[in-house]
């Protein structure tokens, strides 16, 4: 699945990188999907990134993580994992997005694209079964998943209340949490096997 969903989008956006009719339709607007009911927006809108450096990054890291989901899935819930991965990714992807949905329902020029929210998801579902394994911090610095997950909640918090780029930083922190959270939905004893992962190193 992870591939799957790189594939749509990459194909998507490189076809809009030329295409801002593309972007404009698909793109995530809070006000059209309220006062217009264009509810593919919610989704839709994480297929198309703003440029190459933003659809890479957040392609690498669905690809690094989004297999290492899978393949936990596989060994744990059979032939549901496929569906549960995309609950997952889509549910990240819808759930990010809620703040933004309900703040700028009224705003006609606020748009935002990317599947960040999504990939957040995915990433720190990664780190909750495995929260000593290493993330390479700006793709150089290794970190353990559980230090790397306290510092990217504390600055998207941060820069959400900051408000003083063009990133949407408060999806990022939701996207994170669901996919944190999600494990625990699933079987709320996987937080038991959180906790001993947690603690099994200290």
């Amino acid at each position: 699945m992870t591939l799957y969903i790189i594939a749509a989008t990459c194909l998507v956006s490189i076809m809009a990188f030329s295409r801002p009719d593309l972007i404009e339709k698909l793109q995530f607007n809070a006000s059209k999907i309220v006062h217009e009911r264009q509810y593919y927006r919610l989704v839709s809108h994480g297929f198309v990134h703003a440029n190459w450096e933003h659809l890479i990054v957040n392609m690498i890291v669905l690809y690094s993580f989004g297999r290492a989901i899978e393949l936990y899935f596989g060994y744990t819930y059979g032939r549901m994992a496929n569906a549960y991965f995309l609950i997952l990714y889509f549910g990240g992807m819808l759930v990010s997005n809620i703040y933004a949905l309900i703040k700028h329902r009224n705003d006609y020029y606020y748009n935002a694209v990317g599947a960040s929210g999504a990939v957040s998801a995915v990433l720190f579902a990664a780190i909750f079964f495995d929260p000593w394994d290493m993330i390479y911090f700006f793709g150089i610095i290794p970190t353990p998943g559980i230090v790397f997950a306290v510092l990217y909640l504390v600055y998207s918090y941060y820069m959400s209340r900051k408000q003083k780029d063009n990133i949407a930083h408060d999806a990022h922190f939701l996207g994170a949490l669901f996919g944190f959270i999600f494990p625990i939905l699933l079987r709320p004893d996987n937080f038991q096997y959180f906790i001993d992962k947690l603690f099994r190193v200290l």
